[in-house]
């Protein structure tokens, strides 16, 4: 058995057949080369989430929030399923 991850991607690249290798290199070079990701893939944005709200807000018409009800934290049964609104 393999030591490290290495040797593991190693050994599991040896096994395959060499058109699987090719997909494998492809795989390899199209991760390597991937701009702006961390080491678990995930995307880079350091902005904090607060900017990241208010520029959707401001892509949105500014009509938008005015239909959304107050009451919602209170009411969300109503909202979501129809049961009877309650008092605030």
């Amino acid at each position: 058995m393999a030591a490290n991850l290495e040797d593991q991607l190693i050994d599991k690249v040896r096994a395959l057949p060499p058109n699987k290798q090719q997909e494998a290199l492809r795989l390899l070079n199209t991760l390597a080369s991937a701009p702006d990701s961390e080491p678990n893939g995930a995307s880079v944005d350091r902005r904090p989430i607060s900017e990241i709200v208010e520029e959707v807000n401001r892509a949105l018409p500014e009509d938008t929030w005015d239909d959304v009800p107050t009451d919602g934290s209170i009411n969300l049964d109503h909202y979501l399923y129809r049961a009877p609104k309650q008092q605030p």
